[in-house]
Protein backbone atom coordinates (compact mmCIF):
# COMPACT_ATOMS: atom_id res chain seq x y z
CA UNK A 1 0.00 0.00 0.00
CA UNK A 2 0.97 3.78 -0.34
CA UNK A 3 1.74 5.58 2.52
CA UNK A 4 0.32 8.48 2.30
CA UNK A 5 -1.16 9.42 5.39
CA UNK A 6 0.81 8.92 9.27
CA UNK A 7 -1.11 6.66 10.07
CA UNK A 8 -0.92 4.38 6.76
CA UNK A 9 3.11 3.30 8.75
CA UNK A 10 1.17 1.50 11.08
CA UNK A 11 -1.42 -0.51 9.15
CA UNK A 12 1.50 -1.54 6.55
CA UNK A 13 3.84 -2.99 9.38
CA UNK A 14 0.83 -4.85 10.65
CA UNK A 15 0.65 -6.14 6.68
CA UNK A 16 4.19 -6.34 5.79
CA UNK A 17 5.73 -7.23 9.22
CA UNK A 18 3.74 -8.80 11.41
CA UNK A 19 5.22 -9.59 14.33
CA UNK A 20 4.64 -10.48 18.28
CA UNK A 21 7.28 -7.43 19.91
CA UNK A 22 6.07 -4.56 17.90
CA UNK A 23 6.47 -2.10 20.76
CA UNK A 24 8.03 -3.74 24.05
CA UNK A 25 7.73 -1.90 27.49
CA UNK A 26 9.01 -2.05 30.61
CA UNK A 27 6.11 -2.33 33.48
CA UNK A 28 7.14 -3.15 37.23
CA UNK A 29 10.60 -4.83 36.48
CA UNK A 30 8.85 -6.81 33.30
CA UNK A 31 9.09 -6.12 29.88
CA UNK A 32 5.61 -6.65 28.15
CA UNK A 33 5.41 -7.06 24.19
CA UNK A 34 2.16 -5.67 22.11
CA UNK A 35 1.89 -7.10 18.94
CA UNK A 36 1.10 -5.78 16.25
CA UNK A 37 -2.29 -7.05 15.93
CA UNK A 38 -2.74 -6.63 19.23
CA UNK A 39 -1.54 -2.80 18.59
CA UNK A 40 -3.63 -2.05 15.75
CA UNK A 41 -7.05 -3.73 17.31
CA UNK A 42 -5.86 -1.64 20.34
CA UNK A 43 -5.99 1.81 18.76
CA UNK A 44 -9.28 0.84 16.66
CA UNK A 45 -11.29 0.51 19.77
CA UNK A 46 -9.65 3.81 21.19
CA UNK A 47 -10.40 5.39 18.27
CA UNK A 48 -14.16 3.93 18.51
CA UNK A 49 -14.24 5.48 22.11
CA UNK A 50 -13.17 8.92 21.17
CA UNK A 51 -15.75 8.91 18.90
CA UNK A 52 -18.55 7.91 21.55
CA UNK A 53 -16.84 10.71 23.68
CA UNK A 54 -18.10 13.26 20.77
CA UNK A 55 -14.52 13.50 19.09
CA UNK A 56 -14.56 15.16 15.45
CA UNK A 57 -11.39 15.70 12.67
CA UNK A 58 -9.88 18.85 13.65
CA UNK A 59 -10.00 18.34 17.09
CA UNK A 60 -6.91 18.92 19.84
CA UNK A 61 -5.98 16.01 21.95
CA UNK A 62 -3.08 16.49 24.37
CA UNK A 63 -0.56 13.67 25.20
CA UNK A 64 2.16 13.44 27.69
CA UNK A 65 4.20 11.02 28.95
CA UNK A 66 7.32 11.11 31.67
CA UNK A 67 8.58 7.71 29.36
CA UNK A 68 7.23 6.74 26.19
CA UNK A 69 5.58 3.84 26.06
CA UNK A 70 2.87 1.45 24.51
CA UNK A 71 -0.16 3.29 25.61
CA UNK A 72 1.48 6.86 23.64
CA UNK A 73 2.01 4.39 20.47
CA UNK A 74 -1.89 3.64 20.36
CA UNK A 75 -3.07 6.70 21.22
CA UNK A 76 -1.16 8.42 18.40
CA UNK A 77 -2.56 5.60 16.11
CA UNK A 78 -6.25 6.37 17.69
CA UNK A 79 -6.30 10.00 17.24
CA UNK A 80 -4.89 10.41 13.69
CA UNK A 81 -7.08 7.83 12.06
CA UNK A 82 -9.95 9.40 13.05
CA UNK A 83 -8.78 13.25 12.10
CA UNK A 84 -7.97 14.18 15.00
CA UNK A 85 -5.11 16.58 15.84
CA UNK A 86 -2.23 15.31 18.52
CA UNK A 87 -0.52 18.06 20.38
CA UNK A 88 2.28 16.08 21.93
CA UNK A 89 3.63 17.95 25.39
CA UNK A 90 6.71 17.71 27.13
CA UNK A 91 6.36 16.29 30.78
CA UNK A 92 9.08 18.94 32.71
CA UNK A 93 7.59 21.69 30.95
CA UNK A 94 5.53 24.39 34.63
CA UNK A 95 1.94 24.05 34.80
CA UNK A 96 1.69 27.91 33.64
CA UNK A 97 2.69 26.20 29.84
CA UNK A 98 0.68 23.74 30.22
CA UNK A 99 -2.08 25.80 30.54
CA UNK A 100 -0.92 28.45 27.65
CA UNK A 101 -0.38 25.52 25.42
CA UNK A 102 -3.82 24.08 26.22
CA UNK A 103 -5.38 26.90 25.50
CA UNK A 104 -3.47 28.32 22.43
CA UNK A 105 -4.34 25.01 21.13
CA UNK A 106 -8.14 24.73 22.13
CA UNK A 107 -7.31 21.00 23.79
CA UNK A 108 -10.52 18.56 23.96
CA UNK A 109 -8.96 15.86 26.20
CA UNK A 110 -5.74 15.06 27.58
CA UNK A 111 -3.69 12.26 28.58
CA UNK A 112 -1.23 11.60 30.72
CA UNK A 113 1.04 8.58 31.96
CA UNK A 114 1.19 9.23 35.79
CA UNK A 115 0.27 10.75 39.01
CA UNK A 116 2.62 13.69 38.49
CA UNK A 117 1.78 14.72 35.57
CA UNK A 118 -1.96 14.65 36.06
CA UNK A 119 -1.54 16.52 39.10
CA UNK A 120 0.52 19.43 37.18
CA UNK A 121 -2.69 19.27 34.36
CA UNK A 122 -5.05 19.24 37.10
CA UNK A 123 -4.28 22.45 38.66
CA UNK A 124 -5.15 24.48 35.41
CA UNK A 125 -7.99 22.01 34.21
CA UNK A 126 -10.47 24.80 35.60
CA UNK A 127 -8.60 27.83 33.24
CA UNK A 128 -8.82 25.98 30.10
CA UNK A 129 -12.49 25.90 28.96
CA UNK A 130 -12.29 23.67 26.03
CA UNK A 131 -10.91 20.99 28.26
CA UNK A 132 -13.22 18.12 28.68
CA UNK A 133 -11.77 15.23 29.90
CA UNK A 134 -7.98 13.83 31.84
CA UNK A 135 -7.19 10.45 31.49
CA UNK A 136 -4.00 8.66 33.09
CA UNK A 137 -2.54 5.52 31.80
CA UNK A 138 -1.36 4.34 35.29
CA UNK A 139 -4.17 3.23 37.56
CA UNK A 140 -4.78 6.14 39.85
CA UNK A 141 -7.35 5.26 42.59
CA UNK A 142 -10.48 7.91 41.62
CA UNK A 143 -9.16 9.22 38.53
CA UNK A 144 -9.99 8.33 35.17
CA UNK A 145 -7.90 5.68 33.06
CA UNK A 146 -7.51 5.78 29.29
CA UNK A 147 -9.10 2.27 29.32
CA UNK A 148 -12.81 3.82 30.43
CA UNK A 149 -12.12 5.18 26.59
CA UNK A 150 -10.67 1.45 25.58
CA UNK A 151 -13.81 0.01 26.91
CA UNK A 152 -16.33 2.19 25.03
CA UNK A 153 -14.58 1.15 21.57
CA UNK A 154 -15.61 -2.02 19.64
CA UNK A 155 -13.90 -4.06 17.78
CA UNK A 156 -15.93 -3.03 14.53
CA UNK A 157 -13.26 -0.64 12.48
CA UNK A 158 -15.75 -0.26 9.61
CA UNK A 159 -16.55 3.43 10.90
CA UNK A 160 -12.52 4.28 11.78
CA UNK A 161 -12.06 2.77 8.35
CA UNK A 162 -14.67 4.87 6.76
CA UNK A 163 -13.43 8.28 8.37
CA UNK A 164 -9.71 7.19 7.33
CA UNK A 165 -10.75 7.42 4.00
CA UNK A 166 -11.64 10.98 4.17
CA UNK A 167 -8.16 12.29 5.78
CA UNK A 168 -6.23 13.98 3.26
CA UNK A 169 -2.78 14.20 3.47
CA UNK A 170 -2.09 17.64 3.74
CA UNK A 171 -4.42 17.75 6.56
CA UNK A 172 -3.62 19.40 10.05
CA UNK A 173 -1.59 15.56 12.19
CA UNK A 174 -0.18 17.98 14.98
CA UNK A 175 0.80 20.91 16.83
CA UNK A 176 3.99 20.29 18.32
CA UNK A 177 5.00 23.28 20.64
CA UNK A 178 8.46 23.97 20.61
CA UNK A 179 10.35 24.36 23.62
CA UNK A 180 11.52 27.25 23.32
CA UNK A 181 15.06 29.18 24.04
CA UNK A 182 13.38 32.19 24.31
CA UNK A 183 9.50 33.64 25.21
CA UNK A 184 6.31 31.79 25.03
CA UNK A 185 6.16 28.36 22.77
CA UNK A 186 5.15 28.64 19.06
CA UNK A 187 2.68 26.02 17.54
CA UNK A 188 4.19 24.07 14.94
CA UNK A 189 1.63 23.05 12.28
CA UNK A 190 2.79 19.88 10.59
CA UNK A 191 0.78 17.84 8.32
CA UNK A 192 0.29 13.88 7.21
CA UNK A 193 2.38 15.06 4.13
CA UNK A 194 4.89 16.84 5.97
CA UNK A 195 6.00 13.78 8.23
CA UNK A 196 5.54 11.06 5.75
CA UNK A 197 7.86 12.72 3.26
CA UNK A 198 10.19 13.64 6.03
CA UNK A 199 10.20 9.61 7.18
CA UNK A 200 10.41 8.11 3.41
CA UNK A 201 13.06 10.43 2.12
CA UNK A 202 15.34 10.19 5.34
CA UNK A 203 14.99 6.05 5.53
CA UNK A 204 17.40 5.88 2.70
CA UNK A 205 20.38 7.39 4.71
CA UNK A 206 19.40 4.24 7.25
CA UNK A 207 22.54 1.97 7.04
CA UNK A 208 21.54 -2.39 7.34
CA UNK A 209 23.32 -4.53 8.88
CA UNK A 210 24.44 -7.57 6.67
CA UNK A 211 22.76 -10.65 7.66
CA UNK A 212 20.12 -8.94 10.15
CA UNK A 213 16.57 -8.64 8.46
CA UNK A 214 14.51 -5.41 8.81
CA UNK A 215 11.91 -7.43 10.94
CA UNK A 216 14.88 -8.41 13.55
CA UNK A 217 15.96 -5.13 14.43
CA UNK A 218 15.78 -3.65 17.58
CA UNK A 219 15.42 0.25 18.61
CA UNK A 220 15.85 1.54 22.39
CA UNK A 221 13.90 4.80 22.57
CA UNK A 222 14.46 6.77 25.16
CA UNK A 223 14.34 10.26 23.81
CA UNK A 224 11.01 12.01 24.73
CA UNK A 225 8.93 11.35 21.50
CA UNK A 226 7.16 14.90 21.87
CA UNK A 227 10.20 16.19 20.25
CA UNK A 228 10.46 15.97 16.22
CA UNK A 229 13.32 13.85 16.18
CA UNK A 230 12.66 10.98 18.46
CA UNK A 231 8.59 10.93 16.64
CA UNK A 232 9.67 11.10 13.42
CA UNK A 233 11.89 8.30 14.15
CA UNK A 234 9.25 6.33 15.81
CA UNK A 235 7.25 6.18 12.64
CA UNK A 236 10.42 5.21 10.41
CA UNK A 237 11.03 2.39 12.64
CA UNK A 238 7.66 1.30 12.09
CA UNK A 239 8.26 1.26 8.35
CA UNK A 240 10.48 -0.84 8.03
CA UNK A 241 9.23 -3.33 10.98
CA UNK A 242 11.78 -2.86 13.62
CA UNK A 243 10.48 -3.71 17.02
CA UNK A 244 11.04 -0.35 19.28
CA UNK A 245 11.56 -1.38 23.04
CA UNK A 246 11.00 2.02 25.18
CA UNK A 247 13.34 2.35 27.85
CA UNK A 248 12.41 3.05 31.31
CA UNK A 249 14.66 6.27 31.42
CA UNK A 250 17.49 8.07 31.11
CA UNK A 251 18.86 7.05 34.30
CA UNK A 252 18.16 3.56 33.50
CA UNK A 253 19.74 3.43 29.68
CA UNK A 254 22.88 1.46 31.02
CA UNK A 255 20.71 -1.43 32.33
CA UNK A 256 17.96 -1.31 29.44
CA UNK A 257 20.73 -1.35 26.66
CA UNK A 258 22.39 -4.36 28.40
CA UNK A 259 18.86 -6.23 28.67
CA UNK A 260 17.38 -4.93 24.33
CA UNK A 261 21.21 -5.44 22.44
CA UNK A 262 19.68 -2.38 20.52
CA UNK A 263 20.81 -2.21 16.84
CA UNK A 264 19.57 1.83 16.37
CA UNK A 265 19.51 4.34 18.81
CA UNK A 266 19.15 7.89 18.39
CA UNK A 267 20.92 10.51 20.57
CA UNK A 268 21.63 14.12 21.30
CA UNK A 269 25.36 15.35 21.41
CA UNK A 270 25.11 15.78 25.26
CA UNK A 271 24.20 11.79 25.76
CA UNK A 272 27.75 11.24 23.76
CA UNK A 273 29.53 13.59 26.09
CA UNK A 274 28.17 12.06 29.00
CA UNK A 275 29.04 8.37 27.73
CA UNK A 276 32.76 9.64 26.62
CA UNK A 277 33.12 10.94 30.33
CA UNK A 278 32.02 8.50 31.63
CA UNK A 279 34.56 5.69 29.60
CA UNK A 280 37.10 8.24 30.25
CA UNK A 281 36.75 8.55 33.95
CA UNK A 282 36.62 4.79 34.38
CA UNK A 283 39.76 4.11 31.90
CA UNK A 284 42.01 6.60 33.57
CA UNK A 285 40.83 6.11 37.18
CA UNK A 286 41.61 2.26 36.51
CA UNK A 287 45.19 2.70 37.25
CA UNK A 288 48.79 0.83 36.95
CA UNK A 289 48.81 -0.64 33.28
CA UNK A 290 44.82 -0.74 32.48
CA UNK A 291 44.98 3.33 32.60
CA UNK A 292 48.54 3.34 30.52
CA UNK A 293 46.81 1.03 27.82
CA UNK A 294 43.88 2.97 28.02
CA UNK A 295 45.26 6.33 27.62
CA UNK A 296 47.74 4.58 24.61
CA UNK A 297 44.36 3.57 22.53
CA UNK A 298 42.96 6.84 22.83
CA UNK A 299 46.54 7.88 21.24
CA UNK A 300 46.33 5.57 18.43
CA UNK A 301 42.53 6.31 18.21
CA UNK A 302 43.31 9.91 17.75
CA UNK A 303 46.25 9.31 15.18
CA UNK A 304 43.82 7.05 12.89
CA UNK A 305 43.77 8.99 9.54
CA UNK A 306 40.99 6.86 7.86
CA UNK A 307 37.36 6.47 9.70
CA UNK A 308 37.04 2.27 9.54
CA UNK A 309 37.54 -0.64 10.56
CA UNK A 310 41.12 -1.12 12.37
CA UNK A 311 44.12 -1.74 9.93
CA UNK A 312 47.80 -2.23 11.23
CA UNK A 313 48.87 -3.75 13.98
CA UNK A 314 48.47 -0.85 16.52
CA UNK A 315 45.11 -0.19 15.67
CA UNK A 316 44.04 -3.78 15.81
CA UNK A 317 45.70 -4.30 19.14
CA UNK A 318 43.88 -1.13 20.35
CA UNK A 319 40.65 -2.43 19.89
CA UNK A 320 40.74 -5.21 20.64
CA UNK A 321 42.06 -4.07 24.47
CA UNK A 322 39.56 -1.07 24.62
CA UNK A 323 37.37 0.08 21.84
CA UNK A 324 35.68 -3.42 22.05
CA UNK A 325 34.44 -2.82 25.08
CA UNK A 326 32.91 0.49 24.53
CA UNK A 327 30.76 -1.13 21.60
CA UNK A 328 29.73 -4.05 24.25
CA UNK A 329 28.99 -1.29 26.79
CA UNK A 330 26.26 -0.04 24.17
CA UNK A 331 24.99 -3.90 24.19
CA UNK A 332 27.51 -4.73 21.18
CA UNK A 333 25.65 -5.08 18.12
CA UNK A 334 25.05 -1.55 17.63
CA UNK A 335 24.91 -0.55 13.89
CA UNK A 336 24.44 3.28 13.94
CA UNK A 337 23.97 5.48 16.76
CA UNK A 338 21.27 8.36 14.91
CA UNK A 339 22.21 11.98 16.24
CA UNK A 340 20.78 15.10 16.14
CA UNK A 341 19.01 18.21 18.33
CA UNK A 342 22.71 20.04 18.36
CA UNK A 343 25.89 20.36 17.13
CA UNK A 344 28.09 16.85 17.77
CA UNK A 345 32.01 18.18 18.57
CA UNK A 346 33.81 16.62 15.68
CA UNK A 347 36.97 15.36 17.76
CA UNK A 348 34.01 13.10 19.87
CA UNK A 349 32.31 12.21 16.64
CA UNK A 350 35.69 10.88 15.01
CA UNK A 351 36.66 9.13 18.45
CA UNK A 352 33.17 7.04 18.17
CA UNK A 353 33.61 6.66 14.62
CA UNK A 354 37.30 5.33 14.90
CA UNK A 355 36.50 3.18 17.63
CA UNK A 356 33.92 1.22 15.29
CA UNK A 357 30.22 2.94 16.86
CA UNK A 358 28.99 4.84 13.92
CA UNK A 359 27.91 8.15 14.67
CA UNK A 360 25.33 9.55 11.83
CA UNK A 361 24.91 13.06 12.08
CA UNK A 362 22.02 14.73 11.06
CA UNK A 363 20.13 18.54 11.38
CA UNK A 364 16.85 19.61 11.17
CA UNK A 365 13.95 21.72 13.09
CA UNK A 366 10.67 20.84 14.17
CA UNK A 367 9.76 23.27 11.33
CA UNK A 368 10.72 21.11 8.56
CA UNK A 369 9.55 17.66 10.53
CA UNK A 370 12.53 17.85 11.23
CA UNK A 371 15.58 16.29 9.24
CA UNK A 372 17.03 18.64 6.52
CA UNK A 373 19.77 16.31 5.84
CA UNK A 374 22.07 13.75 7.20
CA UNK A 375 24.95 11.68 6.71
CA UNK A 376 24.62 7.83 5.74
CA UNK A 377 27.15 5.19 6.11
CA UNK A 378 28.36 5.46 2.41
CA UNK A 379 28.89 9.16 2.61
CA UNK A 380 29.74 10.31 5.95
CA UNK A 381 32.05 13.04 6.84
CA UNK A 382 33.07 14.18 10.03
CA UNK A 383 32.22 17.62 11.00
CA UNK A 384 29.22 17.78 8.34
CA UNK A 385 25.42 16.78 9.03
CA UNK A 386 25.68 15.08 5.54
CA UNK A 387 24.01 16.22 2.54
CA UNK A 388 20.05 17.76 2.24
CA UNK A 389 17.61 15.10 1.54
CA UNK A 390 16.82 14.51 -2.15
CA UNK A 391 13.27 15.93 -1.39
CA UNK A 392 14.73 18.82 -0.27
CA UNK A 393 15.76 22.34 -1.62
CA UNK A 394 18.37 24.13 0.65
CA UNK A 395 19.95 27.70 -0.39
CA UNK A 396 22.36 29.58 1.35
CA UNK A 397 21.08 32.99 1.60
CA UNK A 398 23.77 36.14 0.97
CA UNK A 399 24.39 36.08 4.39
CA UNK A 400 25.30 32.43 5.36
CA UNK A 401 21.51 31.86 6.43
CA UNK A 402 20.51 28.09 5.50
CA UNK A 403 16.94 28.26 4.21
CA UNK A 404 14.97 25.38 2.38
CA UNK A 405 12.17 24.05 0.54
CA UNK A 406 10.20 21.37 0.13
CA UNK A 407 7.39 18.93 1.45
CA UNK A 408 8.39 18.51 5.24
CA UNK A 409 8.41 21.76 5.95
CA UNK A 410 5.37 22.73 8.06
CA UNK A 411 2.14 24.64 7.59
CA UNK A 412 2.85 27.96 9.54
CA UNK A 413 2.67 28.80 13.34
CA UNK A 414 -0.91 28.02 14.94
CA UNK A 415 -3.05 31.16 15.11
CA UNK A 416 0.02 33.25 13.43
CA UNK A 417 0.01 34.24 9.96
CA UNK A 418 2.21 36.78 10.62
CA UNK A 419 4.84 34.98 12.34
CA UNK A 420 3.98 32.44 9.80
CA UNK A 421 5.40 34.83 7.20
CA UNK A 422 8.41 36.58 8.95
CA UNK A 423 9.69 33.13 8.53
CA UNK A 424 9.82 32.76 4.64
CA UNK A 425 11.77 34.30 1.82
CA UNK A 426 9.58 36.02 -0.86
CA UNK A 427 10.61 33.09 -2.90
CA UNK A 428 9.29 30.57 -0.45
CA UNK A 429 12.03 29.36 1.43
CA UNK A 430 11.92 28.58 4.79
CA UNK A 431 14.91 30.47 6.95
CA UNK A 432 15.76 28.42 9.66
CA UNK A 433 17.85 30.60 11.64
CA UNK A 434 20.80 29.05 11.52
CA UNK A 435 24.27 29.84 9.62
CA UNK A 436 26.19 27.00 7.07
CA UNK A 437 27.90 26.17 4.24
CA UNK A 438 27.43 23.84 1.26
CA UNK A 439 31.22 22.31 0.76
CA UNK A 440 32.33 21.50 -2.60
CA UNK A 441 31.43 17.91 -1.88
CA UNK A 442 27.68 18.47 -0.92
CA UNK A 443 27.64 18.07 2.67
CA UNK A 444 25.87 20.96 5.21
CA UNK A 445 28.04 22.57 7.41
CA UNK A 446 26.63 24.31 10.62
CA UNK A 447 28.42 27.30 12.03
CA UNK A 448 26.05 29.08 14.48
CA UNK A 449 22.40 30.03 15.30
CA UNK A 450 22.40 33.03 13.81
CA UNK A 451 19.84 34.85 16.66
CA UNK A 452 22.70 33.49 18.79
CA UNK A 453 25.57 34.82 16.74
CA UNK A 454 26.23 38.87 18.30
CA UNK A 455 29.04 41.88 17.72
CA UNK A 456 31.08 43.45 20.29
CA UNK A 457 31.46 46.95 20.50
CA UNK A 458 34.39 46.77 18.53
CA UNK A 459 32.36 45.90 15.50
CA UNK A 460 33.62 42.46 15.13
CA UNK A 461 31.22 38.72 15.18
CA UNK A 462 31.30 36.20 17.31
CA UNK A 463 29.88 32.64 16.98
CA UNK A 464 29.54 31.41 20.05
CA UNK A 465 28.37 27.85 19.90
CA UNK A 466 31.54 27.50 17.52
CA UNK A 467 33.92 28.23 20.70
CA UNK A 468 31.65 26.75 23.30
CA UNK A 469 31.70 23.16 21.32
CA UNK A 470 35.59 23.58 21.25
CA UNK A 471 35.77 24.60 25.28
CA UNK A 472 33.66 21.36 26.30
CA UNK A 473 36.51 19.33 25.24
CA UNK A 474 37.59 20.19 28.37
CA UNK A 475 37.23 17.69 31.31
CA UNK A 476 36.39 20.36 33.91
CA UNK A 477 34.00 22.16 31.77
CA UNK A 478 30.29 20.68 31.64
CA UNK A 479 28.67 23.49 29.84
CA UNK A 480 30.03 26.96 29.04
CA UNK A 481 27.79 30.12 27.10
CA UNK A 482 30.34 32.79 25.52
CA UNK A 483 28.87 36.42 26.07
CA UNK A 484 29.59 40.24 24.84
CA UNK A 485 26.77 41.54 22.50
CA UNK A 486 27.73 44.83 22.35
CA UNK A 487 30.72 44.23 24.89
CA UNK A 488 34.04 45.25 24.35
CA UNK A 489 35.14 41.63 24.57
CA UNK A 490 33.94 38.08 25.28
CA UNK A 491 33.05 36.16 28.04
CA UNK A 492 31.66 33.31 29.61
CA UNK A 493 29.39 31.65 32.38
CA UNK A 494 30.81 28.40 32.97
CA UNK A 495 29.31 25.56 34.57
CA UNK A 496 31.98 23.15 35.80
CA UNK A 497 31.86 19.37 35.56
CA UNK A 498 31.27 19.30 39.46
CA UNK A 499 32.18 15.41 39.88
CA UNK A 500 35.44 15.57 38.22
CA UNK A 501 36.46 18.82 40.04
CA UNK A 502 35.64 17.20 43.18
CA UNK A 503 37.88 14.43 41.88
CA UNK A 504 40.15 16.93 40.81
CA UNK A 505 40.38 18.80 44.25
CA UNK A 506 40.64 15.39 46.14
CA UNK A 507 44.17 14.65 44.03
CA UNK A 508 45.25 17.94 44.96
CA UNK A 509 44.47 17.30 49.02
CA UNK A 510 42.49 20.86 48.48
CA UNK A 511 39.57 20.28 51.16
CA UNK A 512 36.26 21.48 48.74
CA UNK A 513 33.57 18.85 49.48
CA UNK A 514 31.04 18.22 46.86
CA UNK A 515 28.53 21.39 46.87
CA UNK A 516 28.86 22.88 43.69
CA UNK A 517 28.22 26.41 45.08
CA UNK A 518 31.27 25.55 47.24
CA UNK A 519 33.54 24.41 44.67
CA UNK A 520 32.39 27.62 42.53
CA UNK A 521 33.97 29.86 44.73
CA UNK A 522 37.17 27.95 45.12
CA UNK A 523 39.71 29.98 43.14
CA UNK A 524 42.25 27.32 42.71
CA UNK A 525 39.05 25.76 40.54
CA UNK A 526 38.70 28.87 38.96
CA UNK A 527 42.67 29.46 37.93
CA UNK A 528 42.49 26.05 36.81
CA UNK A 529 39.73 26.31 34.33
CA UNK A 530 41.12 29.78 33.25
CA UNK A 531 44.89 27.58 32.08
CA UNK A 532 41.57 25.35 30.40
CA UNK A 533 40.27 28.73 28.64
CA UNK A 534 44.07 29.82 27.64
CA UNK A 535 44.95 26.79 25.80
CA UNK A 536 41.60 27.29 24.23
CA UNK A 537 42.10 30.41 23.28
CA UNK A 538 45.31 29.92 21.32
CA UNK A 539 42.87 28.16 18.46
CA UNK A 540 40.93 31.10 18.26
CA UNK A 541 41.49 34.57 16.55
CA UNK A 542 41.96 37.88 18.79
CA UNK A 543 38.71 39.20 18.87
CA UNK A 544 37.12 35.68 19.83
CA UNK A 545 39.75 34.78 22.89
CA UNK A 546 37.71 34.55 26.17
CA UNK A 547 39.02 37.14 28.46
CA UNK A 548 37.34 36.51 31.28
CA UNK A 549 35.19 33.50 32.82
CA UNK A 550 33.20 33.02 36.53
CA UNK A 551 31.73 29.91 37.51
CA UNK A 552 27.75 28.86 37.99
CA UNK A 553 27.63 27.44 41.46
CA UNK A 554 24.82 24.42 40.10
CA UNK A 555 24.59 22.30 37.54
CA UNK A 556 22.41 23.45 34.63
CA UNK A 557 19.18 21.33 33.70
CA UNK A 558 15.67 21.04 32.56
CA UNK A 559 14.45 21.53 36.03
CA UNK A 560 16.05 24.93 36.90
CA UNK A 561 14.50 25.72 33.79
CA UNK A 562 18.35 26.95 32.22
CA UNK A 563 18.17 23.70 29.56
CA UNK A 564 15.50 22.82 27.42
CA UNK A 565 13.88 19.60 27.22
CA UNK A 566 16.55 19.03 24.44
CA UNK A 567 19.75 20.15 26.77
CA UNK A 568 19.97 23.03 24.97
CA UNK A 569 20.95 26.41 26.97
CA UNK A 570 18.48 28.90 27.62
CA UNK A 571 20.61 31.53 26.98
CA UNK A 572 17.84 34.78 27.62
CA UNK A 573 17.31 32.97 30.73
CA UNK A 574 20.77 31.80 32.06
CA UNK A 575 22.05 35.28 31.63
CA UNK A 576 19.31 36.89 33.32
CA UNK A 577 19.77 34.42 35.84
CA UNK A 578 23.70 35.22 36.28
CA UNK A 579 23.34 38.56 36.14
CA UNK A 580 25.39 39.53 39.07
CA UNK A 581 28.10 37.44 37.56
CA UNK A 582 28.19 39.16 34.03
CA UNK A 583 27.82 42.62 35.45
CA UNK A 584 31.27 41.11 37.90
CA UNK A 585 33.47 40.26 34.34
CA UNK A 586 32.08 43.65 32.75
CA UNK A 587 32.64 45.76 36.06
CA UNK A 588 29.44 46.52 36.16
CA UNK A 589 29.39 45.97 39.65
CA UNK A 590 31.98 46.02 42.60
CA UNK A 591 34.04 42.63 42.73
Amino acid sequence: MAIRRIFDFAHQAHAEFPKQDMFVTKYEGEWKKTSSLEFINLANKVSGGLLKLGTKPGDKIALITSATRTEWAVMDLAILQIGAVSVPVYPTISSDDFQYIFNDAEVNFCFVSDKEILDKVKKIKKEVPTLQGVFSFDDIPGEPNWKEVLDLGDDDSTEIEDIAKTINPEDLATIIYTSGTTGKPKGVMISHTNIVSNVLASNKRIPRRKGLEDFDARILSFLPICHIFERMLFYLYQNNGFSLHFAESIDKMGENIKEVKPHYMSVVPRLIEKVYDKIYDKGTSAGGLKSKIFLWALGVNKAKQNIGRPSGLKEIIADKLVFKKWREGLGGEVVTLICGSAALAPRLNKMFQNAGIMVLEGYGLTETSPVISVNSAEKLRVGSVGHPLDNLEVKIQADGEITVKGPSVFKGYYKNEEQTKSVFTADGFFMTGDIGHIDEDGYLHITDRKKEMFKTSGGKYIAPQVIENQAKASKFIEQIMVVGEGEKMPCAIVQPDFNHAKAWAERKGLNLGADPKKLSESKELKARIEKEIDYLNTKLGNWEQIKLIELAPEVWGVENGLLTPTLKMKRKIIKEHYKDLYEKMYGKKDN
